[in-house]
């Protein structure tokens, strides 16, 4: 029997409690024994959880009970989850997390204590919640040389941009309604401002191109600028709106960001709805493959967290999970030097804007916008100096 320790019992702790009691049995068969859930840390009392008998408030407890083998961080964030899983992988205990921004911005140092502990890092739940990705990177397409990684990472944003683009409604209006409906935050920063997404695929392209990419050092662009008029524009112009994190390999170099995106109906991305994600990968061998499904939620993640336990229990540490090497001063090149098509919205009359970029402008509302030839931003925003309050996002081919 493997004896389990978890850290939190919010929302996704509390499924991961629930998923080991429930699927007890299928969890046993696919680990080879029984996981025992031993202790729950927690910062206070939960007297009415059915697991209030498991919890306890000293980390030490953990750290120090040579029964347990395997330690589930549920907390978040990068301050206590930070020192709780670096003290549980120097003890020698497996961890399993779903932290997105401890992976993001400590990951390298963290599997590296793990390979030289000899003991397992895992963390499929960090990216796109329920949905596997992490694995497939490093087992099913390891014979590929992946050249380009994107995709819809945040589903708060993506419940918004549906409601804009499906339902007429306005940003804020979309933004109230994913907060009554539990989808946002009451402080939606990470989410609508891209914080989440940039967290994501800085982590996927840490996996793919093995150097580090820390989010700070990477251009992000969330979705608040994003109005009824471009939504209303961009479906005449036969696109939608997606908020993707992108990472691309640009000669030697990688161009890795976060931005809304135009997407046209013939792409994989176009008819991904509500709180749902999907990631494209592109490797030189296997061509474009799409992971979809749920990208968070409490069972959703639940589920990526206790797959990860059940592997962490069924193989013998090794050392060898995912790596990635430091990166370089000159690693990133910026998106400015990424050539693409772009769409531009001015207010302004379309005559004007043809008289730029050519024919095949729409108008809406005072506004009119249009489909540019492939070019770096830098031209681009030459072209655009004459225009009224032009706004351009990259369109993605």
């Amino acid at each position: 029997m493997a004896k389990i320790a978890l850290l939190g019992i919010g929302t996704v702790g509390g499924g991961v409690a629930e998923l080991l009691c429930s699927n007890a049995a299928q969890i046993a068969a696919g680990a080879g024994e029984r996981l025992e859930l031993k202790y729950i840390l927690c910062s206070r009392p939960h007297p009415d959880s059915p697991f209030a008998d498991k919890i306890i408030y000293d980390f030490s407890v953990i750290e120090n009970d040579a029964d347990i083998s395997v330690v589930a961080e549920c907390i978040g964030g990068v301050g206590a989850a930070y020192e709780y899983v670096k003290r549980a992988l120097l003890a020698g205990k497996s961890v399993v997390t779903s932290n997105k921004e401890l992976i993001a911005e400590k990951g390298m140092e963290l599997l590296g204590i793990a390979a030289h502990k000899n003991v397992r890092l895992l963390f499929e739940a960090s990216v796109g919640g329920g949905i596997p990705i992490i694995r497939p990177l490093t087992q099913c397409l390891a014979a590929n040389r992946v050249d380009e990684i994107y995709g819809i990472l945040n589903g708060t944003t993506n419940y918004i941009l549906t409601q804009m683009f499906q339902c007429a409604q306005r940003f804020d209006t979309a933004l109230r309604e994913a907060q009554r409906l539990g989808y946002a935050e009451s402080d939606p920063t990470a989410d609508i401002e891209g914080l989440d997404a940039g967290r994501k695929i800085c982590i996927l392209a840490d996996i793919c191109f093995g150097r580090n990419v820390p989010p700070d050092k990477i251009r992000i662009r969330g979705i608040s600028e994003i109005t009824a008029a471009d939504a209303a524009l961009a479906g005449r112009l036969g696109f939608t709106v997606k908020l993707l994190g992108r990472a691309k390999r640009l000669e030697n170099r990688l161009v890795v960001y976060v931005s809304p995106h135009m997407i046209g109906e013939d792409k994989l991305l176009s008819g991904i709805s509500g709180v749902m994600n999907g990631i494209c990968v592109k490797g030189n061998a296997v061509g474009e493959c799409l992971f979809y499904g749920a990208g968070a939620g409490r069972l959703p993640t639940a589920s990526a967290v206790v797959a990860d336990l059940i592997d962490a229990v069924r193989h013998t540490p090794d050392g060898k999970g995912p790596r990635w090497a430091e990166g370089s001063d000159d690693l990133l090149a910026d998106i400015d030097e990424l050539p693409c098509r772009w769409y531009v919205r001015s207010r302004t009359d379309a005559a004007a804007l043809e008289r730029v970029f050519g024919g095949g402008a729409v108008t809406e509302n005072g506004y009119s916008a249009s489909i540019t030839a492939e070019m770096p931003r830098t031209e681009l925003e030459d072209l655009c100096a004459g225009l009224r309050e032009a706004v351009a996002y990259p369109v993605l081919d």
